[in-house]
Formats: structure tokens, C-alpha cells, sequence
């Protein structure tokens, strides 16, 4: 009788733990979607021919989480983090009367985290993430530029429908993109970009649930005001344009339509000798809804490790 008392008293327990360990359900998930909004003023601008390298570091925090009415939920305590090191490789070519092409793709090393005192939560997770390929088709005249991409977020970051802070999303992303840069001089030292994307997601593996499709636009403004160093204000605004679904969608989510809005400075340093470009941004959250409400950094660093020759005449029309 002791023993089957020990071991129900042990079933109790670790039932407790179990269900302390599950976090309520929060609209919007834990901020992976922040890592689709990495760029900022060149957002819309198009690459120089070649090979790059770039490292970005996107972390997003936040210690409130908003419902489908902008209120905040009442979680004590509340702390929310996800943080993506991505390390990209870039290429790109401009093939004589033709448009720039670029293929792209990332992999990051994530960490995701949900803490709160009631109910008593501490999740953390840290694992690959989700990888990221695209193609890029762009154009670039003496003062404007116009690009066109299609990307793919393929779900190989670990997924478990029971845990709030996986570092995967558990399903395919389909994203298209547009957007555009224009210059007001011609040095370039004062420039704006915008890049406008839309994200058809489809149906959570291992779940009955599919998150709504979402509309995103990031970009920004600067200047120069010093040599090589450019500063402005960074932005973006992310729109749910399509209702979440599935047997297993929580009923608080139900009918909750993410919004926000992030603003923010930004730092820009090129470094020409060593064709390197290290940028530094941080937006706020506002206007939120149905989503975690906090703060994105973001640090970036881009080595153009290898340009083609130029040859002379290339530039010229046929």
C-alpha cells in the first residue's frame, strides 16, 4: 500500500509540473514572425552583383501580450523572448539586358522563451530554426530601384503543439514580395525603401490549426550625416488579413486578427575598405493586437566577400 501510495503521490506531481508547464494561449505566438522583419532602410533596395555573407541577430521582447480587442492579458509576471542568429550566404548576378538575380538562403540558431508567475511557466527552448530560401528579381536606375521576390520558410525547426516556445513554427510559409528604394540626390546619401510582402501560411503539422495569412510591410528612411554613416527611422506594420483555423484553435483565439506597429532609430556604417556594412536597429511596438507587444533589435553585418570583374563597356546599352 506505501508504494502505490508513492507512486500515485509521484503521478500527482509530475501532473502538477505538467500542467504548470503549460502556458495560456497567447495571439500571435511567441514573436517568431518578428524574424521576418529583419531589414530596414534598404528594405526595398537592390544588391551589387556577388557574393555576400551576413550575419543578423533579431531579438524580439516583450512582457505583455494584447487579445483580439488590444487589451492586455492579465499574466503576472509575463516575459516573452525570441531571438534568431541567422547567418545568410547571398548571390547575386546581372546578366548583360537583363534584371539582377538573387538566390538567398538562411538558416538561424534560435531561443525561444516564456516565463510567467501565474500561471507558474518557465519554458525555454534552443534549437535550429525554420529555414529560409529566396529569389530575388531586381532593377536599379540612377535614382530609383524596383525588386520582386519569392521566398519559402520550410518548417525543419523542431515543432511540439504542447510547447508554447518551440523554436519552430511547424508549418510551410509561401511569401511575395515587392518593394522599392528611391534616392534624392546623387551621391545617395539620403535615401527610403519599402518592401511589402505577403505570407500564405499553411496548416500546422501534427495539429488540426492553420495560421491566418499575413500582410507585412518594413522599410525606412535616412541620411547621411557623416562619412560613411548613415542614420534614420526604421519601421514596419504587420496586418493578419485571414482568420485562423482548425479544430484545435483555442476558443481565445478565435476570430483575433494580429496587429502592430514598430518604429524606431537606425545606425548604418560601410566600411569600403573591407566591403562591410554593419547596421543597428531598434523599433517599438504600437497599436497592437492579438500579438505579444515589445521590443525588435536588431544587429546586421554584410561582407561582400566576392564581386565579379568589371568589364569595360558592360554598363553600356546594346
Amino acid at each position: 500500500m506505501r508504494t502505490l501510495a508513492t507512486l500515485l503521490g509521484c503521478t500527482m506531481m509530475l501532473s502538477t509540473v505538467a500542467a504548470a508547464q503549460r502556458s495560456p494561449p497567447i495571439p500571435g505566438g511567441l514573436g517568431l514572425d518578428t524574424w521576418t522583419r529583419g531589414l530596414g532602410i534598404d528594405a526595398g533596395t537592390q544588391g551589387p552583383p556577388g557574393l555576400q555573407l551576413i550575419y543578423r541577430l533579431i531579438d524580439f521582447s516583450a512582457n505583455t501580450s494584447r487579445d483580439g480587442g488590444g487589451h492586455a492579458l492579465p499574466i503576472p509576471g509575463l516575459n516573452i523572448g525570441a531571438r534568431a542568429n541567422a547567418l545568410a550566404v547571398a548571390f547575386t548576378t546581372k546578366p548583360h539586358g537583363a534584371p539582377y538575380f538573387t538566390a538567398v538562403a538562411s538558416l538561424p540558431l534560435a531561443i525561444v522563451s516564456f516565463d510567467s508567475d501565474v500561471p507558474p511557466v518557465a519554458l525555454e527552448n534552443t534549437g535550429l530554426a525554420d529555414l529560409f530560401a529566396g529569389l530575388r528579381v531586381g532593377w536599379q536606375r540612377p535614382r530609383y530601384d524596383v525588386v520582386t521576390a519569392y521566398s519559402v520558410y520550410a518548417p525543419t525547426g523542431n515543432f511540439d503543439p504542447q510547447d508554447a516556445a518551440s523554436v519552430g513554427r511547424g508549418y510551410w510559409i509561401n511569401q511575395l514580395s515587392l518593394g522599392g528604394a528611391i534616392v534624392f540626390d546623387r551621391t545617395k546619401d539620403q535615401r527610403a525603401s519599402v518592401l511589402i510582402s505577403y505570407e500564405r501560411n499553411q496548416p500546422r503539422r501534427g495539429i488540426e490549426s492553420k495560421r491566418g495569412d499575413l500582410l507585412n510591410m518594413q522599410g525606412g528612411a535616412g541620411a547621411s550625416v557623416y562619412k560613411n554613416v548613415t542614420a534614420g527611422v526604421a519601421g514596419y506594420v504587420l496586418w493578419q488579413v485571414a482568420d485562423d483555423r482548425g479544430a484545435d484553435l483555442p476558443p481565445a483565439l478565435i476570430g483575433a486578427h494580429t496587429r502592430a506597429f514598430g518604429l524606431g532609430p537606425e545606425l548604418d556604417v560601410t566600411i569600403p575598405k573591407l566591403r562591410m556594412r554593419v547596421d543597428l536597429r531598434a523599433e517599438w511596438d504600437f497599436g497592437v493586437v492579438a500579438h505579444p507587444q515589445g521590443l525588435l533589435f536588431v544587429l546586421g553585418v554584410q561582407s561582400l566577400v566576392w564581386m565579379p570583374a568589371i568589364v569595360a563597356g558592360a554598363g553600356k546599352a546594346p
